[in-house]
């Protein structure tokens, strides 16, 4: 018996090739994260395993004592509730999208009522929303963040439970010091793998979100405030308002449960960025659970940050060289 031998053109062998090539990397990217998490969680096993294990206990004996009591403890709902309401504000009000939309036109309106007066009198413009309208979508988004995570949550609290203290949220300092060798263990576990991740093209035409920085230093400057700033508040809010709260009804689950809308408010990021959202999720909550803590979380977040605009400048020679650009 014969078989027929199926001969491809050149040009089409090459592209099947191609095409083939394409999909197994593709699919390598897929895969990768599980292959990950796999690797990665008996190291969170052996840093955080007794930590998860005594919140587990401590929610065990209060779930017990508040069913010995007849009680039912509203927290959780409430904080359901408000995490819901925070983030479908943010998706429909505090974005870019809303800023082209309502605030450019509200601006632009300012800026060319009062450009021939300020020219005239021979001051500097009000706005000059020309040159700087990407930044000021930025400082849109840094304050929609910062009244989300902050503001919002932890005044409707203070209405609904008032006997909480509000620095019970991971805002004391009281042994922060302590818990520097932790910190330093961090950024010793995720420089390295930021460094090789800046390489890829992805993380190249990502960073900095804000892509005037490297117009001047005063660009710079300003984006990376409110960079760091929306940072504090997002710590505020996933590891302060969340664990505190959670932690005396869930325990350990508390830290999975707020992976999972911390994980989601990466989509749109590059895919391994967001898959590993689950990782530094998991790590910085257990960090502030053993601490009871945001501040090494946040030190080691907005290292990370700065780490990967510094290298994303730097291998594309993209730091300023004027301070006013």
């Amino acid at each position: 018996m014969r078989f027929a031998t199926v001969c491809l053109p050149v040009g089409a062998a090459h592209l099947l090739a191609h095409v083939v090539s394409d999909a197994q990397a593709l699919a390598l990217t897929a895969v990768f994260p599980v292959v990950a998490y796999l690797a990665i969680a008996p190291v969170l096993w052996c840093l955080f395993g007794r930590t998860w294990r005594e919140l587990d206990l401590a929610a065990h004996q209060h779930q017990g004592k508040i069913l010995a009591e007849g009680r039912q403890d509203l927290r959780p709902p409430a904080l359901f509730a408000i995490t819901a309401l925070v983030l479908t504000l943010q998706q429909y009000y505090g974005g870019l999208d809303f800023y082209e939309e309502h605030i450019r036109p509200w601006l632009h309106n300012i800026d060319s009522t009062h450009r021939p007066a300020s020219a005239a009198h021979g001051i500097g413009l009000p706005l000059d929303l020309r040159k700087y309208n990407e930044l000021y979508s930025y400082c849109w988004w840094c304050l929609g963040r910062v009244f989300g995570y902050v503001a919002m949550p932890l005044a409707c609290w203070k209405l609904l439970f008032r006997a909480d203290s509000l620095l019970d949220m991971g805002l004391r300092i009281r042994g922060l010091r302590s818990h520097a060798w932790i910190y330093a263990l961090c950024l010793v576990a995720v420089l390295p793998a930021v460094y090789i991740v800046s390489g890829t093209t992805d993380f190249a035409t990502y960073y900095p979100f804000y892509k005037h920085a490297s117009r001047s230093w005063f660009d710079l400057s300003c984006w990376e405030l409110m960079y760091c700033a929306q940072f504090f508040a997002l710590e505020i809010f996933f590891r302060g308002f969340w664990l505190s709260t959670l932690r005396s009804t869930l325990g350990s689950g508390a830290i999975f449960a707020m992976c999972v809308p911390y994980c989601m408010i990466h989509f749109g990021k590059p895919y391994l960025e967001t898959a590993g959202a689950l990782v530094a999720g998991t790590a910085l909550g257990s960090l502030a659970m053993r601490t009871n803590s945001i501040y090494s979380g946040f030190l080691v977040h907005i290292t990370v940050a700065l780490a990967m605009d510094g290298l994303s400048l730097a291998r594309h020679h993209g730091f300023p060289h004027t301070f006013w650009g």
